[in-house]
This record gives C-alpha cells, structure tokens and sequence, in this order.
C-alpha cells in the first residue's frame, strides 16, 4: 500500500511538471559522498563509522516541482538494518522579486532491510530562505519539520522499547554564508567557501524510537568548496563539527566529520 501511494504521487509530479512544461527542459544531478560519519540532526547514526550517500534529483521542467531519492548506507559490517533510503517530493518557489525563497517537501524514510516498516519515517517540512535581507550576503533560514512513524505501532512509534517516539517537529535555523577568496588551485583566480551554521531545536523526536529531550539538540559548523573537474563535473569536499547540547540525542557529545562529494549535473 504505502508503495503505490509513493508511486502515484511520484506520477502525479511528473504529470503536472509535464503539463505546465513549455519546451523545457529536465534538469538534475547524480551525487555520490563519502561522509566520515553520518550525523543526521544530531544522531550519530553509524557509530563514529563513514558511509556513502548517492542521490539523484530531477527538476521536473523548470515548474518548481522536484523528485530527490537519497540513499544512506556504512562502510563498515554490523550496519544492515540502519541502510536507508530517502524519497522526497518537494516544490520550490520564490515571492517578493526573490526576497522569499521557500520550499516545501514530503520525505517517505525507508528501511529496506526492516520488515513491515517497522522503522519507516514520513515527514512534511517547510524551508523559509531571506536571500536579500542581511548585509554582506548572510542568508538566514528557517526549517519547520514535522517527523511520524509510518506505521503508529511500529518500534519507533508506540512499540519502542525505549518508550520514546518517532512523533513530533523540530525546529532548525541556519546560516549560510559564500566567502570568495583568493585562488587556491592552480589556473583558479578565486574559489568560493561556503560557511554555515545551524542550531536545531528537537521538540522531543527520536527517529530510532529514543526518548528524546524537548530542548535544544545541537548546532553544527561547516565548511565546503565546488571544485570544478569537467563540465558539469563538481567535486565538493567539506569538514564539519558539532557541538552536542543534549545527551539524549548524541551521549558522544561533539563530533568533527569530513566529506567528499562528486556531482553530475544535467
């Protein structure tokens, strides 16, 4: 059931973005990166372990109307049943000459290696951009997340052992920030850092079924270049920390990663 309901609306998009196209065309990327550790809102999914993300995104014929299939798996053994796979259908769109940018999304969390669903996630979100309005090109952002089980008596929703819940919204705010340089690769004039900063507020939300604190999770700090290889080729390496508030969300507390990703855009 929950398969043909992802199947249609994935249909349903593509028929509208079909619909309003007029002559444009289908533009997206393949993405795959290597990440040292997968920290997913502050939850250090596979234990300290780096793991791989490929994805693929398709702008469907310039409507806005967009498809994101997003895989999450550890390089190392022991992992299996935290394999997930993210698909999201979203609508980007802008008000006010651009002042406003916003987007917003559904996302079906899928544990193929669970039986029965009894780890799968749904979640709407709304993404609040303001481009124009800080100096110096600072662009603040705002993120509304309302996360639930896909099935209510599942072990991340009513059966978790932990007794806590899948259930509930998060709060992210996030700074972003591109900082041009002097040229740092050879033939390069200049290169483009992009900084950002988040801090999230988890309104008690254990995707693992964990009984989660209401109160402020974590805030992380990044990081990262496109380097260009060929055309339509974009290396992006990247280094991150995060600072831990809430040990009921990571007992590590902070976290220092690396990534590495390797884009086609078309």
């Amino acid at each position: 059931m929950k398969e043909r309901i992802l199947v249609t609306a994935v249909a349903l998009l593509v028929m509208g973005g079909m619909a309003q196209a007029q002559d444009t065309d289908l533009h997206g990327y393949v993405d795959v990166t290597w990440s040292g550790k997968y920290v997913w809102r502050g939850f250090d999914i596979y234990g300290d372990k780096s793991a791989v993300h490929p994805s693929l995104d398709l702008n469907l014929f310039g409507t806005g109307l967009g498809v994101n299939v997003t895989g999450h798996r550890a390089n190392s053994g022991g992992f299996e049943n935290g394999e997930r796979w993210d698909y999201n259908l979203y609508y980007l769109n802008s008000l006010l000459e651009g002042n406003i940018q916003y987007r917003l999304g559904w996302v079906y969390y899928n544990y193929p290696d669970q039986s029965s669903g009894l780890a799968d996630l749904q979640e709407v979100h709304a993404i609040l951009s303001l481009p124009k309005i800080c100096p110096f090109g600072t662009v603040p952002s705002y993120v509304l997340v309302k996360l639930w089980p896909s099935e209510s008596g599942s072990m991340v929703g009513s059966r978790s052992p932990a007794g806590g819940t899948a259930s509930g919204f998060a709060h992210i705010f996030m700074l972003d920030y591109a900082w041009t340089v002097g040229g740092i690769l050879p033939d390069t004039p200049e290169q483009v850092l992009n900084l950002h900063a988040e801090a999230i507020y988890n309104d008690g939300v254990g995707p693992n079924g964990a009984n989660v604190d209401h109160d402020w999770s974590n805030a992380v700090f990044g990081v990262s270049t496109n380097i260009d290889l060929a055309q339509n080729v974009v290396l992006t390496p990247g280094i991150y920390h995060q600072v831990t508030m809430d040990k009921s969300v990571n007992p590590d507390k902070d976290e220092t990663w690396v990534s590495m990703g390797l884009k086609y855009q078309f």
